[in-house]
């Protein structure tokens, strides 16, 4: 197994259980990953995910590489189209997805953790996409969606010079959107996914939705997308319970419906 998962409540854990090659992508947790991915997407009463590397050193250190020496030219074509499946079923997943960076997310690494919702960073986190260094680009969306999270010029900052960023970098530019000491990340990253969890199922897949799905819309048409996933929301047993516990004073109990 590829990964190592726990399930608390509503939330699952995915820990990549290679930390001997510092968490790198092969083929069979690539594959893994995909299969993950479908299972939640078909998983009801699954509300939130949270994507971390197993060891200290590495979230996950990009393609392993090691295995790319081995594979041919085709080979290499069908893993990068695997790679960009995979992180686009984790934007299109009905969940919203944590990646806990628990050490260095380089390369396929860091784009793992941009294709997810949130982004929680040790403080001894690096982060970085070296690939213009090995004479290639970045190949699994890092081109794309870093850009769109950062801004341009700071993300041509990261990816034309290869290099490194620190933690406390990635928080001012919001790459991540949380840091935590080194040896309570898993409880945060977890407390951080509960919070979400607790939320009506139902909401939480629009809402992620809204802001994907309008973010490079013009703004009259993504507030229409906004009042179309909006509507969606009113007719569901757990806008009724919301109204409920409020007038009750007691928590809402959803239950996705």
């Amino acid at each position: 197994m590829e990964f190592r998962v726990e399930r608390r409540g509503a939330v699952e854990t995915w820990t990549i259980d290679g930390e001997s090659r510092r968490n790198a992508i092969s083929r069979a947790m690539l594959a893994e990953l995909r299969q993950l991915v479908a299972r939640a997407g078909a998983d009801r009463a699954l509300r939130c995910v949270v994507v971390t590397g197993s060891g200290d050193r590495a979230f996950c250190a990009g393609a392993d590489l090691k295995e790319r020496a081995t594979m041919s030219a085709d080979d290499v074509h069908a893993f990068h189209q695997g790679l960009r499946d995979a992180f686009l079923a984790i934007e299109a997943a009905p969940q919203p997805f944590v990646a806990a960076l628990n050490g260095a997310a380089l390369g396929g690494g860091l784009e793992l953790a941009l294709a997810c919702d949130l982004r929680i960073a040790s403080e001894t986190a690096q982060l970085g996409l070296p690939e213009v260094g090995l004479g290639i680009i970045p190949g699994g969306g890092g081109t794309a969606r870093l850009p769109r999270l950062v801004g341009v010029a700071r993300a041509k900052d990261l990816v034309l010079t290869a290099r490194r960023c620190s933690a406390a970098e990635a928080l001012s530019t919001g790459l991540v959107t949380r840091l935590s000491p080194p040896e309570r990340l898993s409880e945060e990253a977890w407390a951080l996914a509960a919070d979400i969890a607790r939320n009506a199922p139902v909401s939480l897949r629009q809402a992620k939705r809204a802001v994907d799905g309008g973010f490079d819309l013009p703004l009259v048409e993504a507030l229409a997308l906004e009042n179309r996933l909006y509507q969606d929301c009113l007719a569901t047993e757990d806008r009724r319970e919301a109204l409920r516990a409020f007038a009750e004073k007691r928590p809402p109990v959803f239950r996705g419906e």
